[in-house]
This record gives C-alpha cells, sequence and structure tokens, in this order.
C-alpha cells in the first residue's frame, strides 16, 4: 500500500511540513510513504487545458506519477485568510480522475490558533468534485501547531494535548487504511466492469 503525503502550504520550513513529517513517520500501515511539499515543485496556474501540464520546466508528470502509484492520500493545508491555500486548490484542480478516483483522501487542516475548521469544509465542498478524491469522514485540525507533533531525539509528547493529538492521527491514518483496501476493491470493479458511457461522465455534476 502507498500514501502519498500532500502538504500545501507556499512557505519553505512550514508548520504543515513539520506536520506532515509527523504523520509519514506514524503511517506504519503503508509499505511507502511519500511526502509531496508543494512549494518545492514548479506548478503553472490551471487555465483548463490540459498542455499546461507538460510544459516546459512543469513538474507535474513528476507528481502524477506518483498520484497514479498512490493507494490512498494525506492532504495537509495551513489555514489562510480562513482558506485553504491557492497552491493546494491548483493542485487539486489539475488532479485528473485517471490520478486519483476513488482513492481515500484525509484532510489535515494546521493553524497557529485556535481555528482551522473553514479550511476543511472548504476543501469538502469543492476539492474532490472532478478529480473523484474521497474525502473519509475523519478529519484533522491541529490547532496550536507551535506547541505540538515537534519530534527530536527522544520524540517524547510535550503536553496532554501533544499526546492527544498523536494518537487522534494514529486512529485516524488507521482509518484511512481501512478506506483504502476498500476502494481499492471499487476501482478494481470499475476497470473490470466499467459503464458502456463512461467516458461521458469523467466530470461530476
Amino acid at each position: 500500500m502507498k500514501l502519498v503525503i500532500v502538504s500545501g502550504s507556499q512557505r519553505q520550513h512550514s508548520e504543515s511540513a513539520k506536520v506532515a513529517a509527523y504523520i509519514a513517520s506514524a503511517a506504519g500501515q503503508y509499505k511507502t510513504v511519500q511526502h509531496i511539499e508543494l512549494c518545492k515543485y514548479q506548478l503553472p496556474f490551471w487555465d483548463g487545458d490540459d498542455k499546461s501540464k507538460s510544459a516546459p520546466g512543469c513538474d507535474w508528470p513528476l507528481i502524477s506519477e506518483a498520484l497514479v502509484k498512490a493507494d490512498a492520500f494525506v492532504l495537509i493545508t495551513p489555514e489562510w485568510q480562513g482558506m485553504a491555500t491557492p497552491i493546494l486548490k491548483n493542485f487539486l484542480m489539475m488532479c485528473a480522475p485517471d490520478d486519483t478516483a476513488h482513492k481515500p483522501a484525509l484532510l489535515v487542516s494546521v493553524v497557529g490558533g485556535v481555528s482551522g475548521a473553514n479550511p476543511i469544509a472548504e476543501l469538502r465542498m469543492n476539492g474532490c468534485k472532478n478529480n473523484k478524491l474521497v474525502a473519509i469522514p475523519d478529519h484533522l485540525i491541529i490547532r496550536n501547531v507551535g506547541d505540538v507533533l515537534t519530534t527530536g531525539t527522544d520524540d517524547v509528547p510535550s503536553s496532554e494535548r501533544d499526546q492527544s493529538i498523536r494518537h487522534r492521527i494514529g486512529y485516524s491514518l488507521h482509518t484511512l487504511y481501512q478506506y483504502s483496501q476498500a476502494l481499492g476493491q471499487v476501482r478494481q470493479v470499475q476497470q473490470q466492469q466499467p459503464y458502456a458511457q463512461q467516458d461521458k461522465y469523467s466530470n461530476a455534476m
């Protein structure tokens, strides 16, 4: 089983990347884990034309290769002005059903304070339409992120809340793993028994 973690901060050395690193270390159910930090890749603004994905200097083919091989995703965004980041939403618009359809995704919001719910609601509303990702019911909001998930040589939780969020991450990854197994069967059946006019419905309503 392969897990791809996508962190959607547009800043280098971000708290989102820190959370991604912790989740990668905790994802013991998966044989391979890959972390895609979007700010380190060259991607165009999505204009609806697939040709832009193969433009010179565009890193989308590298990302698409990882997405196709993945069985499940973790999508991480900081909360910026009450929203998910532009770079993550651009990424989701670039994803095609061939990359991500009927694969489960765990949504994660990262915030320095006590908010963080709005990006989750936004991504549930419009982040998984035409790419046909399946956002699982569980999600994570990592509040006061500067105080939790800091890893070191001892890797001991710094507080009761830190320990609690680590346990919650473990539960969420366990659930994601179960969804990845179940939806793998769905994808297999769809390949074996495709709908007669399936290409007409590549975009959701």
